[in-house]
């Protein structure tokens, strides 16, 4: 057996930012390497790693994908993470590179923290820590610290901007996102925005439907579980991490018949209450494809992706807003 260790990717982002669409065009486009992922979904239903999946092919088989759903991988490093690491670890044959995508709600430091273990340390390297930022929602000051509360810049924090800033703090490159929508003058308000909240000089590249070159995010060399103190946290300190400020309702509909509806109601609802995110699958009257439905805020995407073929043809949207955004019985009506 090689002593050389396995390099692993960590992406983050928060909600929507593009991080399935970037390992989508990872696995497309390797650069010669066998690659693994592990994908954490923030919720019981999982979209992205079905999408990643239409994407398996010899570089990366299916039997090289794992999923953990119904929790954040930051909460779940014993119990869920680490086995699942160690099962793609002794795949034959062994995957030369691993990609993990946090969920969108992920803190990453407690992943970094995990390659410290003996087990581990020993088999693999953080070879880079790669934040996936939405442009557009950067420049508009999504992410901001809200000004209106008193006390310490700490007291400033919002929800969103706390897991912002531990995403960008733990990066060791930044790819502003969604720049083709951004435009030049979003971008450069972007790279204020986060110079200024990371604690250290950070590359920032734009990034448009998630196409890089692999050698840029692939083969960083940063080591990162040997730079822990340099990746500071909201959270340092802390024996745990929970997602209390953070509701998702899942939403089953009938058959659709128009699709443009649909994606005008998910609009709707998301401009009357807050919505970060809408995501999932739904079957349309007459057609044999899937239709996708994916929204950031009231930005709201939709196309065929694939055929149900002998799976069921179940209609279902994950939606995830704020503590105290979100009225699940309104939900269901607004987009039933």
């Amino acid at each position: 057996m090689s002593l050389e260790k396995t390099p692993v990717t960590v992406i983050t982002g928060f909600l929507g930012a593009g991080k399935t669409t970037l390992i989508r065009h990872l696995l497309q486009n390797p650069g010669g390497r066998r690659l693994a992922v592990l994908v954490n979904e923030f919720g019981d239903v999982g979209v992205d790693g079905d999408l990643i999946r239409d994407c398996a092919d010899a570089n990366c088989p299916e039997a090289n994908i794992l999923e953990l759903t119904n929790g954040c991988i930051c909460c779940t490093v014993a119990d869920e993470f680490i086995p699942s690491i160690e099962k793609l670890m002794a795949l034959d044959p062994r995957p030369d590179h691993i990609v993990i995508e946090t969920s969108g709600l992920a803190l990453p430091k407690p992943l970094l923290k995990a390659f410290d273990w003996p087990d581990l340390r020993s088999k693999i390297t953080i070879d880079g820590v790669v934040a996936v930022a939405d442009a557009e929602a950067v420049a508009a000051g999504l992410f901001a610290p809200d000004p209106a509360h008193p006390g310490t810049e700490a007291d400033h924090e919002t929800p969103l901007s706390e897991v912002f800033e531990d995403q960008i703090a733990c990066a060791d490159i930044v790819l502003l996102s969604k720049a083709d929508l951004a435009g030049e003058a979003g971008l450069a308000k972007a790279r204020e925005v986060i110079a200024t909240d990371a604690p250290r000089a950070l590359p920032m590249l734009p990034l448009t439907e998630g196409v890089i070159d692999a050698r840029v995010v692939l083969g960083i060399g940063a080591a990162a579980e040997d730079s822990l103190d340099a990746r500071p946290s909201h959270h340092d300190g802390h024996d745990d991490h929970d997602h209390d400020d953070f509701d998702t309702v899942v939403v089953d509909l009938p058959e659709q018949t128009d699709p443009e509806a649909l994606a005008a109601r998910v609009a709707a609802l998301a401009a009357s209450q807050n919505i970060l995110r809408v995501k999932g699958h739904v079957a349309v009257e007459g057609r044999p494809m899937r239709l996708l439905i994916q929204a950031v805020g009231s930005r709201v995407r939709h196309q065929f992706d694939r055929p149900w073929g002998t799976a069921p043809r179940r209609s279902q949207l994950v939606v995830i807003a704020e503590k105290g955004n979100v009225d699940a019985a309104a939900v269901k009506a607004a987009l039933a």
